[in-house]
């Protein structure tokens, strides 16, 4: 195995090297883009001068000419008028949900090294991977020479000047920076109203596997073709001016802005950790789209991070394709970077999997800092460790699943790792300002039906009441299941599913779900262990490793069956399966809370309705678990925030009303305003629309408390509470009231006359 000195250590600090190999051939590489130090710019962008030929006039005054133009582009227009106007951060990043500082555009001119060289201790032997170019006595090391230990030739030496012209086109205008494969350089594309190009060529054009990486670039960017990735305009070939090789070069364009590992670097400066989490959840969400097009057309990354985004603007660009290789290629060098790059490259190489864990340790990067190269290089901090991730365990969550050490159990796709990382910044974000952030779920149906909403939760009505995992399109028998009766008398259900032209898992799967509603779990748990059979591709009723629905099945089933423990747990592996999803956290909240875990209940059921009031069910269990621990107001707060237009305010307020009634319970001989709290309940309840029964009962429990609350010295204030005077007397004619209109409407006669016998009871005393 042959490991590769400091090939992409940039001059002024551009990129981390990072180690990477099959067995075979391993190469360091780090940032090849516009990117370290002070000069911070990237290629990209149609910013251009105008220009009348090389020679004609200075750099700088052809820059000064092209600002003050307004930078046309080849399209003829004003870059300025692509500029977005409005003065708000928030724009498309981040799904639109996040304020993303903008990062101003930079102009190429002071992008530009002045001195281009690379650091002594940059400098590294490609073949060997020994120091090479060092000092000693004194005296500087040399820029250009031969490898002590493996006679390697070496050179640290710009191979292109400025005012030199490619391919009777491009004018070369100086260094931007020193990366993996060799030196950027900022040009000035003749052919194409001047606009700025950058041209990437080799660093050391005698090493094999450089060259064999360049040459495997030129062939797979000329397909790329996505706005989150550099634009590659053409490739040259062109004589060095010393010796006079060929050397290949690749002109793309200029993207002037900031990388984000100098975001890095720069909230480091000013005492910050890292990145605000939205803002790093943003970036990932931005690069996934690009890395997924890559995918779709066969080809890997290899590898992404910090270093390799740079921000312009509102805009975010992936560059430095490099290390880019087509899916299933199995003898190209790898390139990759330690602390980045996936355990198993060494010995199955690159994948789809392989691609999104290096988002995953980006996202862990931007967010907070750890050894990722040392101590933490094949794995995360704990929750004990980084309070970060004590605060945002869904995110936790999603950086486990991401760089889990097996790929199988990492996302399947770009797609899906978005999904879910959009959830998570939904979550994070609605925690930071307590605004929710609803979002459709594309793996579940919505809420079916609130349960809880009097008193505690019943099992089975929990269990059923869930939301429900989506039927998949693609599955060979959802045509059948769309037209198919799948609601109404379940054992009916059961018996038309049997019939399905085709016994596919999705048909299983609703089959599973009609037993458990017609309460026959024996045979439901019967037909999830026949799904738990070895998958077979040719079986279209066996369901894949990496498919959580028959565990979501599996937990609904426990618990319809008293096994609130194993449902529990079952939930617990959906959650990390999904982290963006609401369902699962909504499930283990209800396990938690049936199994008197109380602090897992509240921080579950917190979670969800803090993001998505849609889901009216954690506000009820929330509700119920802040008032098991005697904090009756902020439960009053919670059911207050189910919203008029859901189908389930009436409910909340009226279990607001009787938890203000319990609160008043609480404070009647002790300290506090006993009865300050009945009259909030009691104008609570004047507003609400209930039938007659219903009004009638929750008045006999608002008087009753309010009686026992009155101030025994005479001293409760006038008024009146639901149309009572507010003294003994006018509380017990309104109770007496009460509980007449509730004979009135009572089913049996025995109940009839308990109620009259209530209503004698508690009327007043009066002189006949």
């Amino acid at each position: 195995m042959r490991t590769g000195g400091a090939v992409g250590r940039g001059a002024e600090g551009a990129g981390d090297a990072g180690v990477a190999g099959t067995g075979e051939e391993v190469r360091e590489s780090g940032t090849v883009g516009v990117d370290g130090g002070a000069a911070t710019g990237a290629y990209s962008g149609p910013a251009t001068g105008r220009d009348t030929g090389p020679g004609t006039a200075p750099w700088s005054d052809r820059v000064r000419s092209a600002r003050s133009v307004g930078s046309m582009g080849s399209t003829g227009r004003s870059r300025r008028a692509s500029v977005p106007t409005r003065s708000s951060g928030r724009g498309r990043l981040g799904a639109g949900l996040v304020e993303v500082p903008r990062v101003p555009y930079r102009d190429p001119k002071t992008a530009v090294l002045t001195n281009p060289e690379v650091p002594e201790a940059k400098r590294f032997c490609s073949n060997c991977g020994r120091e090479v170019g060092r000092g000693r006595d004194g005296e500087p090391g040399r820029v250009e020479g031969f490898c002590a230990h493996c006679g390697h030739h070496y050179s640290f030496t710009p191979k292109l000047v400025p005012g030199e012209v490619l391919h009777e086109q491009y004018e070369v205008l100086g260094c931007l920076a020193h990366g993996g494969l060799g030196w950027i350089y900022l040009a000035a594309d003749h052919a194409v109203s001047d606009r700025w190009v950058v041209l990437k060529g080799l660093l050391d054009s005698g090493d094999a596997d450089a060259m064999a990486a360049a040459m495997a670039e030129r062939r797979f960017l000329a397909e790329v073709e996505h706005p989150t990735i550099v634009k590659i305009h053409n490739f040259v070939r062109h004589a060095d001016r010393v010796s006079g090789e060929l050397v290949d070069y690749i002109v793309m364009e200029y993207v002037g802005g900031t990388s984000v590992r100098d975001m890095i670097r720069q909230a480091r400066a000013e005492g910050r950790e890292a990145l605000p989490v939205p803002q790093a959840i943003a970036y990932a969400l931005e690069v996934l789209p690009a890395l997924g097009y890559l995918h779709a057309v066969g080809l890997l990354y290899c590898d992404f991070k910090p270093d390799n985004v740079i921000q312009t603007e509102e805009q975010l660009k992936l560059i430095d394709l490099g290390a880019v290789r087509r899916i299933g290629d199995r003898h190209s060098p790898i390139y990759g970077t330690i602390g980045y790059q996936a355990p198993e490259i060494g010995t199955v190489g690159p994948s789809v999997a392989s691609d999104l864990y290096t988002v995953g340790r980006a996202l862990a990067v931007m967010s907070f800092p750890f050894d990722f190269r040392g101590r933490f290089k094949a794995s995360l901090p704990g929750p004990e460790e980084e309070p970060l991730l004590r605060r945002h365990d869904s995110l936790h969550r999603f950086l486990l699943r991401a760089t889990d050490p097996d790929p199988e159990r990492r996302f399947g796709s770009a797609e899906e790792m978005a999904e879910q990382l959009t959830g998570v910044l939904r979550e994070v974000l609605a925690q930071q300002d307590g605004a929710p952030r609803p979002g459709v779920s594309r793996q579940f149906t919505p809420e079916r039906r609130a349960f809880g909403t009097e008193g505690g939760p019943d099992v089975r009505a929990a269990a059923t009441g869930l939301p429900v995992p989506q039927v998949d399109t693609a599955d060979p028998a959802a045509g059948f299941l769309a037209t198919a009766a799948t609601t109404g008398d379940p054992d009916q259900v059961v018996a038309a599913l049997r019939l399905a032209p085709v016994r596919t898992v999705e048909v299983r799967l609703q089959v599973v779900r009609a037993l458990i509603e017609a309460n026959r779990v024996g045979e439901a748990v019967a037909e999830l262990a026949e799904l738990d059979a070895p998958f077979d591709p040719d079986d279209l009723g066996t369901a894949s490793p990496d498919d959580w629905r028959p565990g979501w099945y599996r937990g609904v089933a426990a618990l319809v069956d008293g096994r609130t423990g194993q449902a529990r747990e079952a939930f617990e592996r959906v959650r990390d399966a999904l982290p963006g999803e609401a369902a699962p956290k909504l499930a283990v909240a209800v396990c938690a809370e049936l199994l008197g875990d109380a602090d897992a209940a509240r921080a579950g059921y917190e979670v969800v309705w803090r993001t998505d009031h849609a889901y009216v069910t954690a506000a009820f269990g929330l509700a119920r678990v802040l008032v098991a621990a005697g904090d009756r107001e902020a439960a009053v707060a919670v059911l207050h925030s189910v919203p008029d237009t859901s189908i389930h305010h009436v409910a909340a307020q009226v279990a607001a009303v009787r938890a203000q009634l319990g609160a008043a319970r609480d404070r009647v001989g002790g300290a506090g305003d006993a009865l300050a709290e009945v009259l909030a309940a009691g104008a609570r309840l004047s507003g609400l629309e209930l039938d007659v029964a219903r009004r009638a009962g929750l008045t006999v429990e608002l008087l009753g408390v309010a009686l026992e609350a009155l101030p025994r010295d005479g001293s409760a204030p006038a008024g009146t509470l639901v149309d009572c005077e507010l003294s003994e007397t006018g509380l017990r004619f309104g109770l007496e009231r009460c509980y007449r209109q509730l004979a009135r409407l009572a089913e049996t006669p025995e109940e009839r006359i308990a109620l009259v016998d209530r209503a004698n009871a508690v009327r007043p005393r009066t002189l006949v």
